[in-house]
């Protein structure tokens, strides 16, 4: 589904005081998988967007107008993309896979959170990448892995839209699966590892380099040039990270058990880096980029 904004947005300074009750009128009555998780239209999700002033800041930087693009070919999963202008690759500037799951947890898990026999309500975020394509990247400036144009610098705005949605559709939390290292570090700031040791294995590596910038580190575990302590490369595999909104989930993550357990799996890790293997991986990824 397409649907490029208006010349006159509906709009940023004519639509300032949109209430949820506007946001939400009428949903219960509306499914399929044409709209946005199977309730919100297009235009609901733009007024989301308006509230939360996003829209606001895509002017700010001169990404402005919009074009969106819903596609719902793997519904319950959905691709919702956000583009300059029109629809193009080199347009993008946000793209999301998104989906509502129930999750049923680990059975190793299940003795410290209370059990749900129909398993926890996740909204969960399958993919985002939010990118500025106007700017590009320098030897100053530099990307994260993955990165093909410089971020926005909307990502805690963002997240705070899907809190906002989780929130309103109820669910017991919001979960992610961060496909980089430093995208599971990221979310650490508000974000819980169900698994503790998962938990312990993001905190060991920032702990171990804490003299090392976050994008070093960031290439260093993407390059494979990050060792354990039986001298082999550690690999990033993604786990569930969660923002709870239930309250036995944030109980889970507060309680003392959890918390003890993070300590003593920290004790498991040991890291070093391979300094001669990041310097000629690294060479490698730059002369490769700068020759295409």
């Amino acid at each position: 589904m397409k649907k490029p904004a208006p010349k006159e947005s509906p709009s940023i300074e004519k639509s300032p005081f949109i209430q949820e009750k506007d946001i939400l009128s009428d949903l219960v009555e509306k499914e399929g998988s044409s709209l946005l998780l199977g309730r919100y239209t297009m235009n609901e999700v733009i007024a989301v967007l308006i509230k939360r002033n996003f829209l606001n800041d895509a002017r700010k930087r001169n990404l402005w107008p919009l074009t969106y693009e819903l596609d719902s070919s793997e519904f319950p999963l959905q691709r919702l993309q956000i583009f300059y202008k029109e629809k193009a690759p080199e347009n993008l500037i946000v793209d999301l896979k998104i989906k509502e799951g129930i999750f049923k947890l680990k059975v190793d898990l299940t003795q410290d959170i209370p059990d749900k026999k129909s398993g926890y309500d996740f909204l969960i975020l399958d993919w985002l990448t939010l990118q500025n394509p106007l700017q590009r990247f320098s030897d100053e400036k530099t990307p994260l892995p993955g990165q093909n144009h410089p971020g926005l610098n909307l990502g805690k705005k963002v997240l705070d839209i899907f809190i906002y949605l989780a929130r309103l559709r109820k669910k017991d939390a919001l979960l992610a699966y961060p496909a980089y290292f430093h995208n599971a570090l990221l979310f650490s700031r508000q974000f819980r590892f169900l698994n503790p040791q998962k938990e312990a294995e993001v905190m060991a590596v920032r702990k171990s380099f804490p003299d090392i910038p976050f994008k070093e580190l960031a290439w260093i575990v993407h390059l494979e040039c990050l060792r354990d302590r039986n001298n082999k490369v550690y690999e990033w595999q993604a786990e569930e990270q969660v923002f709870s909104l239930n309250k036995s989930l944030k109980s889970y993550f507060g309680s003392k058990r959890y918390k003890e357990r993070v300590k003593e799996s920290l004790k498991d890790f040991h890291f070093s880096i391979d300094r001669e293997c990041y310097e000629r991986k690294r060479e490698a990824h730059y002369t490769k980029i700068k020759t295409q």
